[in-house]
């Protein structure tokens, strides 16, 4: 089931963004954020933009979220879009039913455009940005360090809607 954030999903949402903090370079953050650091980004988060979860027999399994790319005004009709999976829900198609409802959301709320950011090597969210429509568009290099190494990171663009 996807349904909206709710803050009383912080907790979990904590429990499964902390090993992508604290074991791999897919998340840029190096210290795992609370679950009242993560309640206080939900409510900011949802202010302005979607944040949802997939939940199964009452257990969260993976949440995705749309952020603002960039705080100047020309900016305002594109979105970042970022999405994580408990470890035990990789592989089994939930990521892109939720990524998909997620970028729905946005085209309804009238955004543009959605740019999802990796960090390399990525695979996995390469191939789900891939199947889901998303386009590379740039690759930094070096552009961040985490476990005393520097790490690439590439830029994937989806169209929302036409106009």
């Amino acid at each position: 089931m996807i349904r909206p954030v709710q803050l009383s999903d912080a907790a979990a949402i904590a429990r499964i963004y902390q090993p992508y903090v604290t074991t791999t370079a897919i998340s840029f953050e190096t210290e795992p954020p609370s679950a009242d650091d993560i309640a206080a980004r939900i409510q900011k988060i949802v202010a302005k933009h979607s944040w949802l979860v997939v939940e199964s027999e009452g257990a969260l399994l993976g949440y995705a979220y749309t952020s603002t790319f960039r705080e100047r005004r020309a900016y305002q009709s594109t979105v970042e879009s970022t999405i994580y999976l408990d470890q035990a829900a990789i592989g089994r198609g939930l990521g892109r039913g939720l990524y998909q409802a997620l970028l729905d959301d946005a085209a309804t709320k009238g955004y543009r455009e959605a740019l999802g950011v990796i960090a390399l090597p990525n695979e996995l969210s390469i191939k789900l940005h891939e199947k889901l429509g998303f386009v590379k568009v740039a690759h930094l290099e070096k552009i961040g360090q985490k476990f005393a190494r520097w790490i690439d990171v590439s830029i994937w663009q989806k169209h929302l809607t036409t106009s």
